[in-house]
């Protein structure tokens, strides 16, 4: 099998031009997962997980927007700052019923104020005016998981 290795690289202003970068104008997901573990127990609850224990929890952060001219809707980067500083650090081998508001710990509570923190975040930032936090996914288990859309977050009680 042979392989071709470029010769040259593709050079910005003699190969392709700054109004060729973006591509479309269509919106897009753009989707950055996180692991972390952390402890908890419920409570007004008679199965297993009324004692303590702890999960190994996968969350994916959803965004959407339009790209901008370069075709970058958000950097990856900045979407891990953020769950990183408002989420993951504050949970990451804690005791979820010690540092989270007062609720029970499921994943169904957990979703929603993780949501709020990095919706908060992203608004805090202010640097993304055209992204808008579309969906948070929070798995206990491999095989089990929590989600919030946006249009959930924005129906009327």
């Amino acid at each position: 099998m042979s392989y071709d290795i470029p010769s040259d690289i593709q050079r910005l202003g003699r190969d392709i031009q700054e109004n060729q970068l973006k591509y479309h104008h269509k919106s897009v997901l753009v989707s950055k997962e996180f692991t972390f573990d952390s402890a908890h127990h419920l409570h007004c609850y008679e199965g297993k997980c009324k004692s303590l224990h702890g999960h190994t929890y996968k969350l994916q952060v959803i965004m959407r927007g339009k790209v901008d001219h370069r075709g970058i809707a958000i950097d990856f980067g900045d979407i891990k700052r953020i769950a990183k500083q408002r989420v993951i650090d504050r949970l990451d081998h804690r005791y979820l019923n010690e540092v989270l508001p007062p609720m029970n710990t499921t994943a169904e509570n957990m979703v929603v104020w993780m949501y709020e923190e990095i919706h908060r975040g992203l608004l805090d930032e202010g640097v993304h005016p055209n992204i808008q936090l579309e969906e948070i996914r929070l798995w206990e288990t491999p095989t089990s998981y929590a989600a919030i859309t946006r249009a959930m977050m924005e129906e009327d009680v």
